[in-house]
């Protein structure tokens, strides 16, 4: 029932959202006349920007996966990491396709379900990490820019707040797993089992620092790739000689707006994305509303065809016939437990040693 009201309160916001920017028929004649007139060659190596995205993110997955002893063909962790792009589309939060991708990893690697699971939690986690280093050093260097504007500053303190909060929670994790605290955490605690999991990925990842350190120098790369697709689909709209956004701009504003709209406020942060580009774009940019508007949702409509051919490859994926998406989340979660209370098990153990 949470689950329920709380998608219904995300599709209703998104909607709220999209129709306070698009409501008006004026802006919608100069947007589709913007769209129309738009550089198919730019769209489409923005098309091509995001497919880097995911051959980066692929090959980051596979060096961490070979850490574990698990060595996956590049089709299978390309096919994979495009089911997860369709699913994460399509299931409220932010990772929702890492569940179906864990799901179906797991399939993959009979008798290393525990390896497997991590290796996702940890590219997620060393993806995260770069784009909070990612976003102190660009904030930092753009500072005054992005305070000159008093409707833009109101904004980026929060995303501060959450990457730094974000940050803060990680480290602490650490904290905990380096002083074996993890098993002192009440059994009903919520988040036990993310915290739990976090420690022993600590434990397997922090040995092989070289591999770690790789993957997380790949995040960087991809993290420029998406803010690729961005540029040049603005490109795609100049017209007129009016100012499109550099791509120096795209990289100090991004990392803003990607940290808030994955707050669970809208589906996919669709809505929420389109109101901060028109924001920063046009106080800090010069760039038309319409335009700022267009830029984003042309952005997300290329990563959503990325989506769609993982949808297709879905529909013919084998050797795992397709499971009910209750059962997919229910099994992951339960991995999930029976993975925390492996660490906690053993943490006690070494507590429990003379």
């Amino acid at each position: 029932m949470k689950k329920a009201l709380a998608t219904t309160l995300q599709i209703a916001v998104t909607l709220a959202i999209l129709f306070v920017l698009f409501r008006d028929p004026h802006k919608r004649a100069e947007m589709a006349a913007t769209l129309g007139n738009a550089d198919a060659s730019w769209l489409f190596l923005g098309f091509a920007m995001y497919g880097v995205v995911e051959l980066v993110a692929g090959w980051r997955w596979q060096i961490l996966l070979r850490v574990q002893g698990i060595d996956l063909s590049w089709f299978r962790i390309f096919s994979l990491l495009l089911i997860g792009v369709f699913f994460n589309f399509f299931i409220p939060g932010g990772t929702g396709g890492d569940v179906v991708k864990i799901f179906y990893l797991l399939k993959e690697t009979p008798g290393k379900r525990t390896v497997a699971l991590l290796s996702v939690l940890v590219d997620r986690l060393v993806g995260l990490i770069a784009l909070t280093v990612f976003a102190a050093v660009l904030i930092a260097a753009d500072w005054q820019w992005l305070m000159s504007s008093t409707e833009v500053s109101r904004y980026v303190w929060p995303a501060l707040i959450i990457l730094g909060a974000s940050f803060a929670g990680l480290h602490g994790a650490y904290l905990m797993t380096s002083r074996g605290w993890i098993h002192r955490l009440p059994a009903r605690m919520p988040g036990r089992d993310k915290i739990a999991e976090l420690a022993l990925a600590y434990n397997l990842y922090g040995r092989a620092w070289r591999p770690t350190l790789a993957a997380f120098l790949l995040s960087f790369v991809a993290h420029l790739a998406y803010f690729a697709v961005f540029y040049c689909t603005g490109q795609a709209m100049r017209h007129n000689a009016l100012r499109m956004p550099t791509f120096g701009e795209l990289c100090a504003i991004l990392p803003i707006v990607n940290t808030l709209s994955a707050m669970p406020i809208s589906l996919g942060g669709l809505g929420v994305r389109e109101g901060l580009f028109n924001i920063f774009l046009s106080r800090l940019c010069n760039v038309r509303g319409t335009d700022a508007v267009l830029i984003s949702s042309t952005g997300y409509l290329l990563t959503f065809c990325w989506g769609l051919i993982g949808g297709l490859i879905y529909l013919f994926y084998r050797p795992t016939d397709h499971a009910r998406l209750r059962d997919i989340q229910s099994e992951v979660a339960a991995l999930e437990h029976t993975v925390a209370e492996e660490e906690v098990a053993l943490e006690t153990a070494e507590q429990d040693k003379p």
